[in-house]
């Protein structure tokens, strides 16, 4: 995904989310989806790194031993379904409930065991705001 792109998707997101809620509550929303897909691309570009193929990659679960083996290299691990960039692929029909199951199982999978690397990130990330 280009920057330009990136920037089309966070402003028509903006746009609707503006009409329905406060400034001070959506940023939140779109800060968050930023995050999650900085970090989905950062594991494809780890997984092309280890030379991983495209139909290899479609293929990864999260909890296979590939999946923990992600996980232990970069401390989190996603899907091929539950990567960013497969919901922009999916584009209208990408449906809530799979924003949902995908940020619930992350944060399962993922938060839980790491808490406190985690909130550190978020310390960080808000001090330097």
């Amino acid at each position: 995904m280009t920057k330009q792109q990136l920037a089309k998707i966070i402003w028509e997101g903006a746009n609707n989310l503006r009409s329905k809620m406060e400034a001070s509550e959506y940023k939140d929303y779109m800060l968050g989806f930023i995050f999650y897909n900085f970090l989905s691309q950062k594991e494809l570009e780890y997984l092309k790194k280890q030379q991983w193929s495209d139909d290899e990659i479609k293929a990864l679960k999260d909890d296979d031993e590939y999946g923990q083996d992600i996980k232990n290299t970069l401390g989190y691990v996603i899907s091929y379904d539950n990567l960013f960039s497969t919901w922009v692929e999916l584009g209208k029909d990408l449906k809530i409930s799979n924003v949902i199951d995908a940020l619930n199982l992350f944060e399962d999978k993922n938060i839980a065991e790491n808490k406190k690397e985690v909130l550190a990130v978020f310390l960080i990330l808000c001090v330097q705001a």
